[in-house]
């Protein structure tokens, strides 16, 4: 194997901004944020989805995004 190509991995604290649910993984991806989880220090990704929001998963309807994607389409795509 070759030296220094492969990712290092670390404790990742995952957030779905939906359900204020955390998530702690081993990842390599890459976060200039961190959080103070249970005393210990993790670097932070916030995600709009996980198992705890998706409708797939959860059983519930999710209503609208916090992005605005279909109104984004509506209005790019709309009959002129």
């Amino acid at each position: 194997m070759k030296k220094d190509i492969h990712p290092n991995y670390r404790k990742v604290l995952f957030k779905d901004i939906t359900t204020d649910k955390n998530y702690i993984v081993a990842s390599s991806v890459e976060t200039t944020e961190t959080i103070n989880e249970d005393g210990v220090d993790y670097p932070l990704v916030k995600v709009e989805i996980s198992s705890s929001s998706h409708p797939f998963y959860s059983g519930k309807e999710r209503s609208g995004g916090t992005t605005g994607r279909i109104d984004k389409f509506n209005q790019k795509y709309k009959k002129k």
